[in-house]
């Protein structure tokens, strides 16, 4: 397993690579494509604004190999900014596209009076597939922190991994395709439960790549 961990200026790198170090992984910083040669598993956090984000990409050349990446069906797990930019827009950025690999917009926590903006502490999840190998051992509604203004609504209602209900909101929390899982919570600030989503991910996923090696 070659964990990349994508750098594109404004992450938050230090924790994730921190929260990777404490399950046993060893990530390697990936600035550019040439640092996704031989990953078998890509990592996207996010810190900062949409567009920025894309800006950033952009620049380093790394939005066609992302692009690439999940359309093969490779493991990806995006966190934050790496959840929102795999849509097609955000009110957060105006005539800035994203990634599109899912077709819905980010949008904005409604402003009322007894609502906070931005969203942040800890907060119950739903899963909508508790089943799955992905929650083992997360309880029914594990508590994952959360600091955010914006929210990704898909299109596709079957896309949806998990929940989390915030005022009159009830919004996707995490989506999950094939090898792919993205979540607007912070699991490297989310103590044991998102040190067990992290590992959780990396051993679903690498059951599916030992079965791919193996397969005639």
């Amino acid at each position: 397993m070659k964990i990349a961990l994508i750098d594109y200026g404004a992450g938050n790198l230090r924790s994730v690579a921190n929260a990777l170090r404490e399950i046993g992984a060893d990530p390697t910083i990936a600035s550019g494509p040439q640092d996704l040669e031989g990953a078998t598993h890509l990592i996207l956090p996010g810190v900062g604004s949409f567009g920025d984000c894309m800006s950033e990409l952009t620049k380093r050349g790394l939005v066609e190999p992302i692009r690439e990446w999940v359309k093969q069906g490779r493991p990806y797990l995006g966190i934050c900014l790496g959840y929102q930019i795999l849509f097609d827009s955000s009110e957060e950025s105006p005539g800035v596209s994203g990634l599109g690999l899912f077709r819905g917009a980010v949008r904005r926590f409604k402003e009322v009076d007894s609502l906070k903006i931005p969203h942040m502490g800890w907060n119950s999840v739903i899963p909508t597939h508790p089943e799955q190998e992905l929650w083992s051992e997360l309880g029914a509604e594990p508590f994952f922190y959360y600091v955010h203004s914006f929210f990704p609504v898909p299109d596709d209602p079957s896309v949806i991994a998990a929940q989390t209900e915030y005022g009159a909101d009830r919004f996707a929390a995490a989506i999950g395709q094939d090898k792919l899982f993205a979540c607007q919570y912070h699991p490297e600030k989310s103590q044991d439960a998102g040190l067990r989503l992290i590992r959780n991910f990396l051993i679903f996923t690498e059951k599916d790549l030992e079965l791919a090696a193996t397969a005639p």
